[in-house]
């Protein structure tokens, strides 16, 4: 069965009479957090050698057996596999067709809707299938938020916001909420600078080369910059996201315009401000976009992010495409 995103907490709490799971998707970070979090809920702890069993890619002939050891020591045992292909398939169809109390948990990467093992665990009451795609902008800001609050750190709006455009995924949340609670100390405060030193990794210079030059209609270098961020290896859902970010700026500004600011103390008003190198492009976008054109932008951008997570979609191109299509919509406001 497929355990729906609103039951996936609570099943990792509690995966009740399920005897394998398996975890799969696009943010590795989160993947490996979920299946840590089900180990050690079921054996107590992740590395019992009694409770506790690793087995690597190339031993899914072993499955079935395992399937049916016992603990020396009581309890349920747990088989923790990190590299699950679709060589588990058959294993698994044996290992759900025969006896055995243990729990399996299996990491995969991206696998298709037709895989064989997806296929054959969604298909058995006793077998979970969860989706791990990287979480929303929104997400990435309350579960960060949540990290520093633990570490006795807290963080402004506007440092949270940045964070959550150029985080990518769930473990790399992990790293850099420590990064921040280190760099600020006990008890410190996260600002908007602490954020964008901390996060120079993620902050990429040829996302924004792209989405500013986008915005302002430059087909040419938005492109160029795409082709430089898909080179660096930005994630498809990362670019995405910074685009959506991006049009909800432009959103904030135009809606300050309609309320009767000038231009200038709209985008002097944004929090994170604008880099001054790239005041030009930010007022020229503002200059052609309406805001019934961003609103259609934005949706655009949140459907792409959904289609990167989702659909099975070649997540570049559609991640490229939908960026381009803001520069071409662009280019022909600047026509009128």
């Amino acid at each position: 069965m497929k355990i729906e995103p609103r039951r996936v907490e609570a099943f990792l709490r509690d995966p009740g009479p399920v005897r394998i799971v398996l975890l799969h998707g696009e943010d590795h970070g989160l993947i490996a957090e979920r299946a840590s979090s089900l180990v050690r809920h079921v054996a107590g702890t992740l590395d019992d050698p009694f409770r506790v069993v690793i087995l690597g890619r190339d031993e899914a002939h072993a499955l079935p057996a395992e399937m049916c050891g016992l603990s020396l020591t009581g309890g349920r045992r747990v088989l923790h596999v990190r590299e699950a292909t679709d060589a588990f398939a058959e294993p698994v169809r044996e290992s759900l067709a025969g006896p055995g109390g243990s729990l399996a948990v299996l990491e995969a990467g991206v696998l298709q809707p037709r895989s064989k093992l997806r296929l054959v665990i969604e298909a058995s009451d006793e077998g979970a299938a969860i989706a791990c795609y990287p979480d929303d902008a929104g997400t990435i800001r309350r579960v960060l938020k949540d990290e520093l609050l633990r570490r006795g750190v807290d963080a402004d709006e506007d440092a949270l916001a940045w964070l959550g455009s150029r985080i990518p995924d769930r473990g790399s949340l992990r790293q850099e909420a420590e990064k921040l609670a280190l760099l600020v100390g006990p008890g410190g405060h996260v600002d908007f600078s602490a954020a964008v030193v901390c996060t120079a990794d993620f902050a990429s210079q040829s996302i924004d080369d792209a989405l500013y030059a986008a915005g302002a209609g430059d087909v040419q270098e938005a492109d160029r910059g795409l082709a430089r961020a898909i080179s660096e290896g930005i994630a498809p859902v990362q670019l995405v996201r910074a685009g959506l970010a991006h049009i909800q700026r432009l959103l904030r500004a135009k809606l300050a315009m309609a309320s009767g600011m000038s231009a200038g103390d709209a985008v002097r008003g944004l929090r994170p401000p604008i880099h001054f190198k790239r005041l030009p492009q930010f007022s020229r976008a503002l200059a052609l976009w309406s805001l019934a054109d961003l609103a259609s932008a934005s949706r655009r951008l949140q459907e792409s992010e959904r289609s990167c997570k989702t659909t099975g979609l070649p997540a570049d191109e559609v991640s490229q495409a939908v960026v381009l299509s803001m520069a071409q919509r662009a280019a022909g406001l600047a026509r009128r």
